[in-house]
C-alpha cells in the first residue's frame, strides 16, 4: 500500500447535496480515511465552508464552497485492468470540450465520483488521464446506472456560473426512459415531493412524502410498444432519483431499475438482451459561461439501448 496526499480542493454544493451534514459529506467522499482524522481536521478548522470554520453537524446549503486540505489517502499500488479500461473509455466519450468546459457521454455502471464504498468514479478517472489539467469538477451528477451527458467545469469561475444557472433552473436536461406499461397521456406533469431515506445498510432510498422537497418532472410519450412505453422526461428540479421515483409512483417503473423497479416484469424482457437501467440523459442545454451563447449537447444512446429498441420495434411490427 502507498499513500497519496492530495492538493487543496474546493467543492461546490449543488441541489443534490444540500441538507447533508458536513461530517457525513466528507466521510462519504474520502472512503479509507479514518473518521477520527476527518473529525480532527473539521474541529481544527482545516475544512472550511465559505472561508469559515464549521461544526461537524453543519448542514450544507446551496452555493456553499467547501475547502478541503491535503488529506492522505491510502491506495493500492496496482490499478486493476478493469479500472484502466474504464479510464480509456472516458477518452473516447468526449462530446464537447473547450478551455472552460468538458462534456462526456457517461456510461452506465460507473459512479460520477468515488465514495459510498467505491474507490473511483468518473471525475477521478478524468483527473488521472488529465494530470496536466489543474481544475476538473462536476457541474451536476447522474446516478451510477444512468448514462448520458455529464458536464465538467475546467475553471473555478466557470463552475460558479454554471451552479448559479442550476440554481435559477437555466440548465435544461432531457432524459429518455423505457417504462413498463402503457403510459397515460394525463401523466404529462408529475409534482410530488421527494424525501431521502438512509437504510441501516447505508443504502439510499428516495420516497414520495409530504414532508419531502418539492419535485417536478414533465413527460412526453415518444414511442409505444407491447406493454412498454418510451418516454422523454424533463425534470424541473434536480432531486436524487427523481425520474425513477416519479415514474414508479404512477405505476410505470423504468425497465431494469433494481432499486425502484419491478423484478417480475423485468424477467419477461430477457428477449431484449438488456441488462441495465434504461434511463439516458440525451440532451443538456445551458448558457456558455464565457461566450454567453446557448449550447445544447446531445449524447447518443449506447449500442445496448439501441439494440433493445430495435428488438422491440421488430416485435411490434410482427404483431401488426
Amino acid at each position: 500500500m502507498t499513500n497519496k496526499q492530495n492538493k487543496i480542493r474546493f467543492i461546490y454544493i449543488n441541489n443534490d447535496e444540500i441538507g447533508q451534514r458536513i461530517d457525513n459529506f466528507i466521510l462519504s467522499r474520502f472512503k479509507g480515511v479514518p473518521s477520527s482524522m476527518i473529525y480532527r481536521i473539521i474541529h481544527k478548522g482545516e475544512i472550511r465552508v465559505n472561508k469559515g470554520r464549521v461544526k461537524p453537524k453543519y448542514k450544507l446549503q446551496i452555493g456553499d464552497i467547501i475547502r478541503i486540505p491535503p488529506i492522505k489517502i491510502y491506495k493500492k499500488q496496482q490499478i486493476s485492468s478493469l479500472t484502466i479500461k474504464k479510464f480509456d473509455f472516458l477518452t473516447n466519450s468526449i462530446l464537447y470540450e473547450d478551455d472552460s468546459i468538458l462534456a462526456i457521454n457517461k456510461p452506465s455502471g460507473i459512479a460520477v465520483h468515488g465514495g459510498s464504498g467505491l474507490n473511483f468514479g468518473i471525475i477521478e478517472g478524468l483527473r488521472s488521464i488529465r494530470e496536466s489539467t489543474q481544475f476538473l469538477e462536476l457541474v451536476h451528477r447522474l446516478d451510477k446506472d444512468t448514462s448520458g451527458v455529464l458536464l465538467i467545469a475546467k475553471k473555478r469561475s466557470v463552475l460558479r456560473i454554471l451552479h448559479e444557472q442550476l440554481r435559477l433552473n437555466q440548465i435544461k436536461k432531457n432524459y429518455i426512459a423505457l417504462v413498463h406499461g402503457k403510459w397515460k397521456n394525463n401523466n404529462k406533469l408529475i409534482k410530488k415531493p421527494l424525501l431521502k431515506n438512509i437504510l441501516q445498510c447505508g443504502k439510499r432510498v428516495v420516497t414520495v412524502s409530504n414532508v419531502g422537497k418539492y419535485s417536478e418532472t414533465s413527460f412526453k410519450i415518444k414511442e409505444c410498444f407491447e406493454n412498454l412505453t418510451l418516454i422523454k422526461a424533463t425534470p424541473s428540479t434536480g432531486r436524487t432519483h427523481q425520474i425513477r421515483v416519479h415514474t414508479t409512483y404512477v405505476g410505470h417503473p423504468i425497465v431494469f431499475d433494481v432499486r425502484y423497479g419491478n423484478k417480475q416484469l423485468d424477467k419477461l424482457l430477457i428477449y431484449t438482451k438488456l441488462t441495465r437501467l434504461f434511463l439516458h440523459a440525451n440532451s443538456l442545454k445551458f448558457i456558455h459561461p464565457k461566450i454567453g451563447k446557448k449550447i445544447k449537447l446531445y449524447a447518443p444512446l449506447s449500442n445496448e439501448l439501441n439494440t433493445c429498441l430495435d428488438i422491440l420495434r421488430k416485435r411490434k411490427n410482427t404483431f401488426i
